[in-house]
Parts: structure tokens; C-alpha cells; sequence
């Protein structure tokens, strides 16, 4: 790491910067205002006549009030519940109902507090930077989320203590799969570091019953894929097909929510490759997966200078990539 910030007794580094996930498209409907807290902030999430996204502190400039609580859309702007002041997406006044005139001085300026948010994947995406610097990336695209004749209703919800890395390293500490998760040894892969983009594939050949219950040979992929901080995924193919948006969130320095969303072909119910698919969520969800790593997360430690031996997997490495996404003071 480039430096060193002691935020609480477990963490040793700050929340990292870049895009997360605060929610899925469809729970923000067209003119909903919406309170959320993430990244240690309050915030104020609403959706224009439009369809478009605002997301703006809950402090109205002019007295005050929060814009959260009795605050309506009204076309494209965010009405305060107070005087009725309106605000755009960026922030501009773009109405006052009693005022013959704008203030000269905000005219066309924001004065209402606003961040960067989009829309990509059926998530909604908030960027966080403690400086409050501009996003140095985008959001990547995934077309699975979009295929008309895929299952995307598959979502599921944790809230714990923990921090992002620590979840995310997890992908590379080999020796827990045995223990923790009661699995054979997981290869490692072809691994690549490309700026703030890692990539990871492991494809092999597995022997697996087929429709008729006879064992067969497949080649199985597993193709993962970290964008920043905030985005990342796995996509499985070679038996049922289908991707997995795993969406880590700090909501303070040492709570996360985690949110993974599943999108796979409609498989007829019942269908060998429905139940090969329900068992992959049962598993990836479950103790072989996510459920069985939460009670540790829940309790532990970062240790910046781990003990570790050969058969711990490139925690160091990862930990390198990691770091880019710290601003330390």
C-alpha cells in the first residue's frame, strides 16, 4: 500500500473509491425520492418524470430542510418539501416559486451537493471518492443482463461487518476452499492485471452426469472479473451457462452490504439444466460459497503483514492491485 490511514481497530485503510451498487433499476420507480446511507453519507436517490437518476445530498441550500423526507419530483427537478425550492440533477435551481428572480449568484450554478450516479446492468451505481474526485473509469457493460429469454429474478441480500477487500481477496486465498467451504483444491487459473481491471479464468475438463445420468466429460469455465472496487463478476459456462454479479457496498468504514444478482437462461422448470442451475445457486450461496465465509469476515482482522507459506495463493499480489483504489492522506 502507498500509505497508511488507521481508521478503526480492524481496518487499516479507508473505504476504497469507485462505482457501487446502491440498488437495482426496478426498485427505483419514475418520480420515487428515496433515502439511502452508503459510504458513511446520507444521500437522496430519485428518478425523473424522464426516467432519469438524481442523487444529491439531503441538505436543501436554503434553509435547510431535508430533502428526503416530503421532497416530491416535479418533471426533472427535486422539490424541496419546505418552500418549494426545485433543483435539477446537477444541482441548479431551477425554481422558486415565490422569487420573481434566481439568486444572481447560483443562476445556472449547482448549489445543491449532487454525485455521480448511473445506470448500467439493471444496477443502479453510485460513485464515492473521499476527495470528491471525478470517476476515473466506467461502469462495464454485460449484455447477459439484458437477454429478453434469460432469468434475471434471482437476486439475493447480505449486510455484515466487513470492508471490500477483504471480500474480494477472498477469490485468491486457495487453502480456505478446503476448509471453510469443504471443497477440493481450486486451481488457480491464467491471472491478469490490466490497470484497475483483473481478470482470472480457470477451464478445464470435468467429469459431470449427464440428462440420462450417465458421467460425462465437460469443459467447464470460470471467468471472473474485477472493475475497481466496487464491480465484479463470474461467468460459468460448459454445463448451465449463466453469470453472477457479485456487488460489494461499504455502507460505513466496517459494514458492507453484499448483493448477488443471477442471470441465466429460462430453463424449463424442472429440466436437468433447472436443477443443475438451482444447485449452482444453493452452492455459490451457500456454505460452499458466500454463507460460509460471513462469519469469519464478520470477526476479522486485516493484518498488513500477514504471516503467510506457499500454498496461501498471491494474497500479496492481489493486495497490490487492491491498493490503487485507496486515497490516503
Amino acid at each position: 500500500m502507498r500509505g497508511r490511514c488507521i481508521v478503526g481497530q480492524r481496518f487499516p485503510m479507508p473505504m476504497p473509491y469507485g462505482w457501487f451498487c446502491i440498488g437495482f433499476s426496478d426498485e427505483l420507480q419514475v418520480n420515487d425520492v428515496k433515502n439511502i446511507h452508503y459510504f458513511e453519507r446520507d444521500m437522496v436517490l430519485f428518478r425523473t418524470a424522464s426516467g432519469k437518476l438524481g442523487l444529491t445530498s439531503p441538505v436543501c441550500p436554503h434553509l435547510g430542510a431535508h430533502l428526503g423526507f416530503g421532497g416530491t419530483v416535479q418533471g426533472e427537478s427535486l422539490r424541496c418539501p419546505f418552500h418549494h425550492w426545485q433543483y435539477d440533477r446537477e444541482g441548479v435551481i431551477t425554481d422558486i416559486p415565490y422569487a420573481s428572480t434566481i439568486p444572481p449568484k447560483w443562476e445556472g450554478k449547482p448549489c445543491l451537493k449532487t454525485y455521480p450516479v448511473c445506470e448500467k446492468n439493471s444496477v443502479i451505481w453510485a460513485w464515492y471518492h473521499p476527495e470528491e474526485k471525478a470517476p476515473e473509469y466506467e461502469v462495464m457493460d454485460l449484455p447477459e443482463s439484458r437477454e429478453p429469454n434469460w432469468n434475471h429474478s434471482r437476486r439475493y441480500f447480505w449486510e455484515f461487518n466487513s470492508c471490500p477487500q477483504e471480500i474480494a481477496e477472498n477469490g485468491v486465498d486457495l487453502a480456505h476452499f478446503q476448509f471453510v467451504h469443504k471443497m477440493d483444491a481450486v486451481p488457480l487459473g491464467k491471472t491478469e492485471y490490466d490497470g484497475h481491471v483483473r481478470r482470472s479464468l480457470v477451464s478445464g475438463p470435468r467429469m459431470v452426469p449427464n440428462e440420462k445420468g450417465e458421467v460425462e466429460e465437460v469443459t467447464v469455465s470460470v471467468n471472473v472479473v474485477q472493475n475497481g472496487a466496487g464491480q465484479k463478476w463470474t461467468r460459468f459456462s460448459g454445463l448451465a451457462d449463466y453469470l453472477v454479479q457479485v456487488l460489494v457496498t461499504p455502507v460505513t468504514a466496517e459494514k458492507v452490504e453484499v448483493r448477488f444478482a443471477y442471470s441465466y437462461p429460462a430453463y424449463e422448470q424442472g429440466s436437468y439444466l433447472d436443477t443443475v442451475m438451482e444447485f449452482a445457486i444453493a452452492s455459490t450461496n451457500g456454505q460452499q460459497g458466500l454463507e460460509g465465509d460471513i462469519p469469519i469476515w464478520d470477526k476479522k482482522f486485516h493484518l498488513e503483514k500477514p504471516i503467510l507459506c506457499d500454498g496461501d495463493g498471491p494474497i500479496m499480489r492481489f493486495r497490490k492491485y487492491f491498493s490503487q483504489f485507496y486515497a490516503f492522506s
